[in-house]
This record gives C-alpha cells, sequence and structure tokens, in this order.
C-alpha cells in the first residue's frame, strides 16, 4: 500500500485518491497496480490489506472514491470517509442496490471503464485539469475510396503507441472494428457524443468508453451511423480539440470517414493530415476535385498538412481476427515505421 500517495499524476493532474479493498488482497494490489498504469484517471489508486488500515487513513485523508468487496461488513464500513463508493460483486445478478455495483471478476479494463461512467465530479472539481500539452492531432482522410486508409490509420496507431500515449478515433460508419478486435463493446463514441451535448464530458465519461488494443487507446465507432450524420462538424471539432487540450495523449489519432455535415473544421485540428491515394485517373480527379473545393472555401492553407500517400497493396486476409497483427508485422507495417523513421529525420530528431 502507498501510505503517502503522490497527488500530482502525471501529465500534470492533480491526483486524487482512490482506495480499493476487498477480503482477498490480492485483488486489490492486482487492480491498485493496473489503474496506476492507466494515464487517464485522475486518481492515485491505494490498495488496503485491512478494514482497520482503510479507517485510519480516512481519518486523515478522506477518500475521493472507494471500491470495496461485497464480503466487506458495511458496519464496519461507517467509520470510513470517502465521497462516493462502489461496490465490488462477485455475482452478475444485482438486485435492489442503491450502491453503485460492479462485478469483480471481469477484466481489469472493463472495471475501470465501469468505475470512470459511474463515478460522479463534483462541480468544484471541474477545474482539477489537465495542464500538460495539447495533444498533437492527426488526420487520416482520402477522398479515394477503398485506398487502404483504415488499414494505415491502425497499423500507424499501434506503431506511434510503442513510444507515445495515443487515442485512436474511428469516423467511420460501418468500420468493423468490432469484428477486427473480437470484442464486444458496451460503450462507444456514441456515449461521449451523447455526454458532451449534455454538458456532462468529463475526464472520467471519456475513460468510460475507451478501450486498448496493442498499447493503443480507442473509442469504439459510433453504435449507429445516424450518431455521426446527426453530428455537425462544429460540435465534433470542439469535443476533440477538449481532449487534445486535456494533454492526457501525446496524439490523438482520427480516421476520418467522409466530410458530410461540415466535418472541414475537424480537418482544421488536425496537424498532419495523412491522405492515401492511389494511381488511376479516378482517384487522380478525385483528389484534385477535393484540392479545389479546399481552394474555393478557404481553407487552400490545409494542402500544405497534407502528406499524400501510396501505400503497399494489402495482401491475402487469411482470418479476420489477426487481421490487425498482420497489417502490424507486414507490408503496412514496414511501410509506417519506415515513413515514421523518415520524418523524424527531417524533423532532425
Amino acid at each position: 500500500m502507498t501510505e503517502e500517495p503522490d497527488m500530482a499524476g502525471k501529465g500534470g493532474f492533480m491526483k486524487r485518491i482512490m482506495g480499493v479493498y476487498d477480503v482477498d488482497p490480492f485483488y486489490a494490489d492486482r487492480f491498485a497496480e493496473f489503474a496506476n498504469q492507466k494515464e487517464r484517471i485522475p486518481f492515485t489508486v491505494v490498495a488496503f490489506t485491512g478494514i482497520a488500515k482503510l479507517q485510519a487513513f480516512t481519518q486523515k485523508q478522506p477518500l475521493e472514491l472507494l471500491l470495496v468487496g461485497d464480503e466487506v461488513d458495511r458496519e464496519q464500513l461507517a467509520q470510513v470517509k470517502a465521497e462516493q463508493v462502489i461496490r465490488l460483486s462477485e455475482s452478475r445478478e444485482i438486485v435492489g442496490e442503491e450502491t453503485p455495483v460492479i462485478y469483480k471478476y471481469q477484466a481489469s479494463d472493463a472495471v475501470l471503464r465501469e468505475v470512470m461512467a459511474y463515478y460522479q465530479v463534483r462541480p468544484e472539481q471541474t477545474a482539477l485539469t489537465a495542464v500538460g500539452t495539447k495533444s498533437m492531432i492527426m488526420g487520416v482522410y482520402s477522398p479515394v475510396n477503398r485506398c487502404g486508409k483504415t488499414g494505415f490509420c491502425l497499423t500507424l496507431g499501434q506503431i506511434l503507441a510503442r513510444e507515445s500515449r495515443v487515442l485512436f478515433l474511428s469516423l467511420e460508419e460501418h468500420s468493423g472494428l468490432s469484428r477486427l478486435t473480437g470484442t464486444v463493446y458496451t460503450a462507444s463514441l456514441s456515449n461521449l457524443i451523447y455526454k458532451y451535448r449534455e454538458g456532462g464530458y468529463t475526464h472520467m465519461s471519456l475513460g468510460s468508453v475507451l478501450y486498448n488494443w496493442g498499447g493503443m487507446d480507442y473509442i469504439p465507432p459510433a453504435a449507429y451511423a445516424e450518431d455521426l450524420a446527426e453530428l455537425r462538424g462544429e460540435e465534433l471539432g470542439e469535443m476533440i480539440a477538449r481532449i487534445a487540450a486535456d494533454g492526457i495523449y501525446e496524439v490523438i489519432l482520427a480516421d476520418i470517414g467522409h466530410l458530410g455535415r461540415g466535418m472541414e473544421p475537424l480537418l482544421e485540428l488536425c496537424d498532419i493530415i495523412y491522405t492515401p491515394v492511389k494511381e488511376d485517373c479516378v482517384s487522380a480527379a478525385k483528389l484534385e476535385a477535393w484540392q479545389e473545393y479546399l481552394d474555393r472555401s478557404g481553407r487552400s492553407h490545409l494542402w500544405e498538412r497534407v502528406r499524400l500517400l501510396k501505400l503497399p497493396r494489402p495482401g491475402i486476409v487469411w482470418q479476420t481476427e489477426t487481421y490487425l497483427e498482420q497489417l502490424l508485422w507486414g507490408e503496412m507495417g514496414d511501410f509506417v515505421r519506415t515513413m515514421l523513421k523518415g520524418q523524424r529525420g527531417e524533423d532532425g530528431m
């Protein structure tokens, strides 16, 4: 247990304390170790091995949040000072509980996601935001269809995540990401959009929709294509700018599916725009038409941020479940690594 938690977290956050106490001390220790490695939560997580230690600690320093096992005696908890309590249940069948309850025997990432969804931020805490460096925003967009855009984007994100904190954001209407990762999503971009529209966006609401693949955090695509169709570009741009300003991630990588509903404001946010192209005459005509549109709409400056890419042709995909690994260790992965190495050389890094 950390007797004196460091209140200054990574990235410039002021950290609050989340306590974890369970009759199984190994569970509490493992969860605390896992959660403290996550950049996205504004907590220092402390595991407690006994109720007396928990009570004594909170007499000096009240907990912002307490995760407590379902078998812990509730009368003993009466002497524990915690702003909010979430129960850890050993059963999926939860009936008649007023206190929020989470099934404890699921992946730690899933438990943490539910914690962030339940956690209620007090109004006076909203000022405790990041003071770190704004995230770099990379966009991947092309007017050319079937150019390998999404495969490139997913490969780029995984490779960048080896050295940087990366958030991948898919704005495709039908990305197929659930099939590619083999994950059934319980939260998505739709949930985050709803929170933002209601004025309830916080670091915790972001954390409640995050998943991880290959070291890269990502928000699953909108559950319904209509959610994207109804979204204005300004609104989406404001939300992404808010995430970038928080400085949790060094890179935000957006797979931009289309520019309907005025999505140009999203391109305005991008520090760099990767644009995969093909060599046929129809693709060349589409690219020229897009450039002309940027000129006519007063956004010719965006062309300076565009990096045209001729991607390697995708090989045969034998299994959907291994597609992302094939990309990472195949020609696409080699292409991305070479591209990034060249960019570092241009920057003098």
